[in-house]
């Protein structure tokens, strides 16, 4: 019986080294997987950075790709989390012809109706923004495409764990570390 596949979020606490994209996407490519998103920011701890991955694969799968990426070069600590242990967002920006937005209130009435706003007003086009999930953002879009959507980018989720204990232990470790080496 095959083992069904859903969406993890990986949470990876990284240096920053030169290459490490590139290692962290070939143990995807290796395995077969496709990345859905991925994003990297600092985190909350000084020169340490995150990279949130969302694959979809299945619990044993997963298990064996965040080992591997543990063991790299670089990579401190490395987490995944089903969808319902993680509160994530993205973020999407649409680009919709002036005269859309000047046509009448229905323009105004679907981006109130998705909790959107405009981000920016020109002569030619007017950008708006939404913050969601994935569904949210593409209903947005498929509303939009009548007036003409001219661009559409959505950003790859951010996230941050429900489940803290884990994650601020080691990280407290981290900083410890850190700490001592520093002295």
């Amino acid at each position: 019986m095959e083992e069904k596949q859903n969406r993890y979020t990986l949470s990876i606490f990284t240096e920053n080294k030169i290459g490490l994209v590139n290692r962290l996407t070939i143990i995807f490519t290796r395995r077969k997987m496709n990345i859905l998103s991925l994003t990297t920011s600092e985190s909350e701890l000084k020169n340490i950075y995150r990279f949130t991955i969302v694959i979809k694969t299945t619990k044993d799968q997963v298990v064996k790709v965040v080992k591997q990426i543990e063991k790299q070069i670089g990579v401190l600590k490395a987490f995944f989390y089903e969808d319902d242990q993680v509160i994530f967002q993205e973020i999407a920006l649409y680009k919709i012809p002036t005269e859309a937005l000047f046509g009448g209130e229905k323009i105004e009435h679907i981006i109130r109706e998705h909790y959107a706003r405009i981000l920016t007003v020109e002569k030619d086009f007017v950008v708006i923004e939404k913050t969601g999930h994935e569904r949210e953002t593409q209903e947005l879009f498929e509303a939009l495409q009548p007036y003409g959507v001219l661009g559409f980018v959505r950003s790859g989720r951010v996230a941050i764990a429900k489940p803290m204990k884990k994650v601020m232990a080691y990280l407290k470790d981290l900083e410890d570390l850190a700490y001592s080496v520093e002295d």
